[in-house]
């Protein structure tokens, strides 16, 4: 796999070859998927099909095969972006669908963001929908001090309500028997991920609702 290459700003990010925005209006709830395509696989497609389930407004960021490039969530400055300005003006919660990977921890979903009700929320959904090794933190304190979300700056936090920040670990976005990401190179989502989706889908729409 390609080494993560950091980006200074949004603009150097958007200049790159075959990185592309996507937007999708719907609801005052949002869905977004800043690192989508190659740098952290399947989160678009995440983000996609819940916004279109529950009707919500989607974004994604998405980097073609192969580019691996590293923009802080903190510095995706709406300013830059029409797009990402248009989604963050038309909602007043977010869920932002993040991959993490760590050599220690393969099969933790953690759930950061400032609204802590809505991720505590989540976490009941995906408690009920996740197959049983995957464990669920939402647990601010708990969870990597990298990998809260909670700066102000972080397109999640922005919203009148905030939100909750989805990080993903790389085997439930993996498909073991087609050894590939999910919904990529003509694999189909593997099983955990599907529930995943669903799990994320009905917390929301219960919240919504």
């Amino acid at each position: 796999m390609t080494d993560v290459a950091r980006v200074a700003d949004l603009d150097s990010l958007l200049s790159m070859p075959g990185v592309v925005e996507e937007l999708r209006l719907g609801s005052r709830l949002g869905v977004c998927a800043l690192h989508g395509g190659g740098l952290e696989r399947a989160t678009d497609v995440v983000a996609d099909e819940v916004a279109a389930r529950v009707d919500a407004s989607y974004y994604a960021l998405v980097q073609p095969a192969g580019s691996r490039h590293h923009l802080s969530s903190t510095r995706f400055d709406p300013e830059v972006s029409p797009r990402l300005r248009s989604f963050l003006e038309r909602i007043d919660t977010a869920v932002s669908i993040h991959g993490y990977g760590r050599f220690d921890d393969f099969r933790t979903v953690l759930l950061g963001g400032a609204n802590r009700r809505l991720a505590h929320h989540v976490a009941d959904h995906l408690r009920s929908s996740l197959p049983p090794e995957y464990v669920v933190v939402d647990d601010i304190d708990a969870i990597p001090r990298p990998l809260r979300g909670i700066h102000a700056d972080n397109p999640v936090n922005r919203p009148a309500n905030a939100g909750v920040q989805v990080e993903l670990p790389p085997s439930i976005r993996w498909h073991e028997q087609y050894r590939n990401w999910s919904d990529t190179d003509d694999t189909p989502r593997a099983p955990q991920l599907d529930a995943l989706i669903d799990g994320l889908a009905a917390a929301l729409a219960d919240w919504a609702g």
